[in-house]
């Protein structure tokens, strides 16, 4: 990917050493989950690329999946915006340096527009970036108008049009089109008979597709763009602050980890990782190596911590349960001392045995005492925060899973509702240097926090 000219795209605002940046952005949003929101934006981002053009995508909210997806159809790196989560100041910065280097920046929400606290919604309006209306048409035709206008003038949004989902003939989108009055139809996408593949955590990893890239070049051969429309979009101008105005604690904290070696677990079981957290404890100091443990790799002998990301432990249970030395290496690690953060699946793959839909028992590293059951029941959702002695980690929790256990919490996180009382969140169960929880942390949430979580405990 190439760089956009600095003499093109920049311009140095009078009494500061800054300069501006500009881009078509846009936010996608819906009126709900369900209604395509991310194979929309994986078949625009798709059509751009194809077309040429310079494509970088933001997923709004705490996902792993949706953002892999999205950079598979990109083609660049997605990070996580949200003003709660990852915070005002590094999702400005995020966005500017993304718009040094793009033509085009789209933005996925979360669930419907104004859902949630902060929103979508409250996120376009903090940038000044206008909003784009997936709306399944699936089940209606002149009804779209009516649910983007109310959509446009609840908040109210500036709302730039709406993109048509599950479209099922040329007469279809013109019903639609028609009934959109002074809000432009962008595009309409035609029903898929190939769609992203599913499962209970949310669509399927690209890698585990074969033909993955087929079906998202055919999502943007169905994805219709009303080009006149598409270009009248306004670009949006971001302030880029120079290298010396722009240090923050996210971008360079105090060099805590500096010296040390984390080992991470990254495999199909171990998939869920923010990119961000990676950033983040290099930005500590921190050297990262990265092993399999479904390829039964051990923990490497040169770690000084490990850290066990969440992912789909359940899906390869039985490897894990058979991956004997992967299993010996953790227990020793453990025993001598090693600092280890397991979150969620990382959890899930240290206690003493993992079940199954289908009701079989596998055994696991044995670290903590207790098991995991897998459920078709949702058993926790949503943004929460893990309140260390070094500060708040922020993050989510997310898993169709219980774990059953005498263990004692010590502690627990706390959930984020805003307007509601204060409510405990996930368990945090530690063992010795280990600390496990269906907590996902985001690092870059509070650096010197995470930079404890991969030290050892005074002694």
């Amino acid at each position: 990917m190439h760089s956009k000219k600095a003499s093109s795209h920049k311009l140095v605002s009078s009494g500061k050493s800054m300069n501006t940046v500009t881009a078509k952005v846009v936010l996608i949003s819906a009126i709900a989950s369900g209604q395509g929101k991310t194979t929309t934006t994986a078949a625009l981002a798709r059509k751009l690329r194809l077309r040429g053009e310079r494509v970088v995508v933001f997923k709004t909210g705490p996902d792993f999946i949706d953002p892999v997806m999205l950079e598979r159809a990109s083609g660049a790196a997605v990070h996580s915006l949200d003003l709660w989560m990852t915070g005002l100041p590094a999702s400005q910065a995020m966005l500017a340096h993304a718009a040094a280097n793009a033509d085009v920046i789209l933005i996925e929400g979360v669930m419907g527009l104004y859902d949630g606290n902060p929103s979508s919604a409250d996120l376009a309006s903090a940038f000044g970036v206008p909003v784009v209306a997936v709306l399944d048409a699936s089940a209606m035709a002149q009804t779209v108008g009516a649910l983007a206008m109310g959509l446009r003038d609840f908040g109210p949004v500036n709302l730039a049009g709406v993109i048509a989902n599950r479209i099922a003939s040329p007469g279809h989108a013109t019903m639609v089109a028609q009934a959109m009055r002074d809000i432009p139809l962008l595009g309409s996408l035609s029903r898929q008979e190939d769609a992203l593949p599913e499962r209970h955590l949310g669509l399927v990893l690209p890698e585990e597709v074969g033909h993955i890239d087929n079906i998202l070049s055919t999502l943007a051969n169905q994805l219709i763009l009303d080009d006149d429309a598409w270009n009248a979009l306004p670009s949006t101008t971001f302030s880029l602050p120079s290298s010396a105005e722009s240090a923050s604690e996210w971008q360079s904290p105090p060099q805590l980890l500096k010296g040390k070696t984390i080992a991470i677990a990254r495999d199909a079981a171990f998939a869920f990782i923010y990119p961000a957290n990676l950033r983040c404890l290099r930005a500590l100091g921190a050297t990262l190596i990265f092993f399999s443990p479904l390829a039964d790799m051990p923990v490497p002998a040169t770690a000084d911590a490990v850290y066990l990301p969440g992912g789909y432990p359940e899906l390869h249970a039985e490897t894990l349960s058979s991956a004997m030395q992967w299993r010996a290496s953790v227990i020793a690690a453990h025993a001598a001392g090693m600092p280890i953060l397991a979150e969620c699946g990382g959890m899930m793959a240290i206690t003493d045995a993992l079940v199954d839909m289908q009701g079989h028992s596998w055994t696991m590293a044995g670290l903590l005492n207790g098991r995991v059951i897998m459920q078709k029941k949702l058993a926790g959702l949503g943004a929460q925060a893990w309140m260390l002695p070094a500060g708040e980690l922020r993050g989510h929790t997310f898993h169709y899973s219980r774990f059953e256990t005498e263990l004692n919490a010590v502690a627990h996180t706390l959930k984020h509702r805003p307007g509601y009382n204060i409510e405990k969140g996930e368990a945090i169960y530690q063992n010795g240097n280990l600390r496990a929880s269906y907590f996902h942390s985001y690092f870059e949430s509070h650096p010197s926090a995470t930079a404890s979580l991969f030290l050892r405990a005074a002694t």
